[in-house]
């Protein structure tokens, strides 16, 4: 794993891997180059910038400018990896990622930063919960949502190699590193953490850790629940979810709009395969102002919640 500086004891800032692991890249790959719209504090880019300033362009707050430079250094050989918050780079520059990264089909890595709602004091124009629904209607655009720092790295050098544009949606709020047995990224290949067959959790993002939370408090009480770190939206694993409702009841959990998302993806595999009892967990629509725990709290995005999913989607079948 990258270094990446604990946020606090046991907890990591995912923005700290994908610092360290452009660096590592940048410094192997000269095509690699960075691009910023007055980003560069919160993309941790401070120490590419000191290293590299000839390979940054930090075009101020121009969003649509952002993307659109992105798309033309990749016409020009680069590797640009385009970084500034996720509701930025998809609410005002959505035409241009359709236009000159998706339909163009140019080899741009766009980095969505503190993605869901880690702006949470800002509120709605701050909050990133539409941005999942938006970007999978671009068939070729690759999503990948990391849940901790390994994954996060792993997915930003899988994102370098492939020729084709990505999308990482990568959060500010602090995760703990997921226990993993055998540690393994694939681009579209979802990651079993825990088995379980009274029911499926698939989550991503900062909430898989909640779900391997809601999981094993699950199993005290003798309920059976699979973990499902679908880490990667397009391409999506359908294998996995299809196995996933051998199980006969899942739900999903993801720190976005219950609208279009992760969970909207997950129901269209299973509604047209192997129809079985879902709960799609996130968020209802616009969400108030307050700090990014309060409404997780609020609106069940918890243990407890994902756990109170479970048992009545079970009680379903």
């Amino acid at each position: 794993m990258s270094a990446a500086a604990p946020a606090e004891a046991g907890l990591f800032d995912c923005r700290d891997s994908f610092a360290a692991t452009i660096e590592s890249l940048a410094e192997q790959d000269a095509r690699i180059v960075t691009v910023v719209s007055d980003s560069v504090g919160s993309s941790k880019l401070a120490g590419f910038r000191k290293k590299w300033p000839e390979r940054m362009v930090n075009v101020g707050i121009a969003e649509q400018t952002l993307v659109a430079v992105g798309a033309g250094l990749a016409n020009g050989g680069k590797v640009p990896f385009v970084s500034a918050a996720s509701c930025f780079i998809t609410g005002r520059a959505m035409e241009q990622v359709k236009a000159d990264i998706a339909y163009s089909n140019v080899n741009v890595k766009l980095i969505g930063q503190s993605s869901g709602v880690a702006y949470g004091e800002l509120g709605p124009t701050h909050h990133s919960i539409e941005d999942m629904a938006w970007l999978r209607l671009f068939n070729n655009l690759t999503l990948i949502v990391p849940a901790d720092p390994w994954q996060t790295e792993q997915a930003i050098r899988a994102a370098a190699v492939m020729d084709g544009p990505v999308f990482v949606r990568i959060s500010r709020m602090p995760v703990p590193a997921l226990a993993r047995k055998h540690a393994r990224f694939e681009i579209g290949k979802a990651e079993t953490l825990m088995e379980g067959n009274d029911a499926a959790i698939i989550a991503n993002g900062t909430m898989v850790h909640r779900a391997v939370a809601a999981a094993r408090a699950l199993a005290v009480e003798g309920i059976s629940a699979r973990v499902i770190n679908m880490a990667t939206v397009n391409p999506l694993d359908e294998a996995a979810i299809l196995a996933a409702a051998e199980t006969g009841a899942i739900v999903t959990v993801e720190e976005h709009s219950v609208r279009g998302g992760l969970g909207g993806a997950v129901a269209e595999i299973v509604t047209a395969n192997t129809p079985v009892p879902m709960r799609i967990m996130g968020f209802p629509g616009f969400v108030p102002t307050g700090s990014a725990a309060w409404l997780m709290e609020h609106f069940g995005l918890t243990e407890t919640g994902i756990a109170d999913a479970v048992r009545q989607t079970i009680a379903r079948k």
